[in-house]
């Protein structure tokens, strides 16, 4: 039992990373429609956006249940605090090789920190910044909102792999669906046989 995560050999935890409205979202759907791997629900103590339920998107907390909750990681953002649970981990991974994430960049490096080779860190970029926040409205985000998010130093760091990523993250371009599920295709094929 490494950091409150029993893990078996095979196991690992798919981390996508990346700045607000680069994909990480629609990849993870993706393995879950794909390849059946579930996903760790996360906690959270913003709002739910239309159609979200809780224990299903997120989590979603009061700022006392947050303080009370077991936490790998987590994150002040937008005025609001994310994060993951050893207990949710656990749960993802009862009956399945693998389980996937949803991470900002520092999220994702305290995983690579706390789980090393056990993290497969996925990081998505978007070089079209007009892109990302289209994306973002098409989700449902309310146009202030975006324009206030893009503006945030977390997006503007979130656009870039961190140094501490670096040689630890696959880095993928979603800027085509059909190049990003195949190259998430070849991850997976990979994973699976290592």
């Amino acid at each position: 039992m490494k950091g409150g995560i029993k893990m078996r050999e095979n196991q690992r935890v798919i981390v996508l990373t990346g700045a607000a409205g680069t994909g990480k979202t629609t990849v993870q759907n993706y393995l879950k429609q794909a390849y059946q791997i579930p996903s760790i629900i996360t906690h959270t103590t913003r709002s739910a956006r239309t159609g979200e339920q809780s224990g299903v998107d997120y989590y979603f907390e009061n700022k006392a249940s947050f303080d009370q909750l077991h936490l790998l990681e987590s994150v002040q953002y937008a005025d609001n605090r994310y994060g993951s649970s050893w207990e949710g981990i656990n749960k993802a991974l009862q009956e399945h090789q693998f389980a996937s994430i949803v991470l900002d960049t520092a999220g994702a490096i305290t995983y690579q920190k706390q789980l090393g080779e056990k993290a497969k860190i996925i990081f998505l970029a978007v070089d079209n910044q007009c892109e990302i926040k289209t994306r973002m409205l098409k989700r449902g985000d309310r146009l202030a909102d975006v324009e206030k998010r893009m503006q945030s130093k977390e997006v503007n760091r979130d656009l870039n792999l961190p140094s501490e990523l670096q040689g630890h993250a696959t880095i993928i371009e979603n800027e085509n669906w059909q190049k990003t599920k195949q190259s998430i295709d070849q991850i997976i094929k990979k994973l699976s046989n290592d």
